[in-house]
């Protein structure tokens, strides 16, 4: 079967058989990218021989067996563990952490499962022995390759038959096929959809690292994050230690899972109780700090929010977010302004989730909205006090889900008293109802 290259633009799908700059039907520039197609005598009649359509409540439903990593935070995100044949997608900064817990993870499988394959095509197999090293992993069970063809990469997989194929990372990987440059939007999706080829068929499982951009987002085209089973990516601020590792999609599991590790200087370890951690900081009695508890999947967690608001020296003050959405805090000023008696109009505000993560939970609102009132009067909130809510556009509070995993949660760590929107039914005598964000306000001060 004979190939031929050509160019197709990514916007309106027009294609030429070489690469220009602007695109002649819609007029947008640099969307052209290679494409690889095969060319042969199709085969005028197409046959169904072969092919048997089954009845649904027929299909077998049993799960091909999990391969647990080894890691509890790492299985909890996949959904119990790694699916054979399955490809991850995994992101990250800089510094997050990538590399090493895909180490941690090929030493684990390979002293469980089997040899575990790890490719690399930045660093040097001797940067890779050093950091094992340095983790004190028991590497047995880990063979390493330096290589970016992704052709050879296949034929070492077909030889070595391992246990899982981890490749560092998919931006630097090459085909011959394709005559653009390593990372192109063309090489990326190739590259790729060998992979997947190969692990469909063998049921290797296998974990791709990628690259991310300036905002944070993987690298590389959108298709890229279609054709694998599962992206995850590491979250958290390079000043702080702790990462969250949150699924952005996954065909086998949940994707509101999310792990809790703390980067320390012998890798990446497993907080089993992020809640204590999260607070273990916490300076009760100050102004503008509030504890919410949240979920994240079917984890409750409680965290510090932090707000100091204070007399602007700019003509238009400033509003700054750390962990928190920026649109959702203008939301809040808003709220409490109006509904509120709160004025924050002449003074700038800024807000963290403390810790260094972020926090997409709607419930924060009512915590967050506590915390700037009481940078705004000056008045420390009791530090027995929790509150979990969203806020609505005319104040009030409305309901939220898993009630009861977040009273639980905060009572374990010594808070007796929760504030939470009275929609919610709860029999704990710990929780105060509450209908709209004045009455908070009122109770408060």
């Amino acid at each position: 079967m004979k190939t031929r290259t050509l160019y197709r633009c990514t916007s309106c799908g027009q294609s030429s058989p070489k690469w220009m700059g602007r695109c002649p039907a819609c007029g947008e520039w640099e969307t052209f990218v290679e494409e690889v197609q095969e060319r042969g005598t199709p085969s005028r009649t197409v046959s169904a021989a072969g092919i048997q359509a089954v009845a649904l409540p027929d299909v077998n439903a049993d799960q091909a067996p999990r391969k647990r990593t080894g890691i509890n935070e790492l299985d909890r995100v996949l959904g119990g563990g790694l699916v054979p044949g399955s490809i991850v997608l995994l992101g990250g900064d800089p510094g997050m952490g990538k590399s090493t817990l895909t180490l941690q993870l090929a030493a684990n499988l390979g002293t469980t499962a089997g040899t575990a394959l790890y490719v690399t095509g930045e660093e040097s197999l001797h940067q890779i022995k050093q950091r094992a090293d340095r983790l004190g992993l028991s590497a047995s069970g880990v063979a390493v390759a330096s290589e970016t063809s992704i052709e050879r990469i296949g034929a070492l997989i077909a030889q070595t038959s391992p246990a899982l194929v981890i490749v560092d990372s998919i931006q630097t990987m090459v085909t011959e096929q394709l005559e653009s440059s390593a990372g192109s939007v063309a090489q990326v999706r190739e590259c790729t959809a060998l992979l997947t080829k190969i692990a469909k068929s063998s049921g290797i499982p296998t974990i791709l690292i990628g690259h991310v951009t300036k905002d944070g987002l993987l690298a590389g085209p959108k298709v890229l994050e279609h054709m694998v089973d599962a992206v995850l990516q590491f979250e958290g601020d390079g000043m702080y230690s702790y990462r969250v590792l949150r699924a952005l999609k996954n065909r086998y599991g949940s994707t509101n899972e999310i792990g809790v590790f703390d980067m320390l200087s012998t890798g990446l370890a497993e907080v089993a109780n992020p809640s204590e951690v999260l607070l273990s900081n916490r300076r009760a009695g100050e102004p503008g700090t509030a504890v919410v508890a949240v979920t994240e999947g079917t984890r409750p967690l409680l965290v510090e929010v932090q707000a100091l608001v204070s007399p602007s020296g700019y003509a238009t003050p400033q509003r700054v977010s750390t962990g928190y959405d920026s649109k959702r805090l203008q939301l809040i000023l808003a709220v409490l302004e109006k509904r509120g008696g709160i004025s924050t109009r002449q003074s700038d505000v800024f807000v963290n989730v403390a810790g260094g993560i972020s926090i997409q939970d709607p419930a924060l609102d009512l915590g967050m909205a506590v915390a700037i009132a009481s940078s705004v009067r000056d008045s420390p909130i009791p530090p027995t006090m929790a509150f979990v809510g969203e806020l609505g556009l005319t104040g009030e509070i409305r309901r939220v889900a898993h009630l009861e995993q977040r009273v639980q949660e905060a009572i374990r760590l010594g808070l007796t008293t929760i504030f939470a929107p009275s929609t919610n039914k709860s029999v704990t005598h710990h929780v105060q109802p509450a209908e709209r964000l004045i009455d908070v306000l009122r109770s408060l001060y």
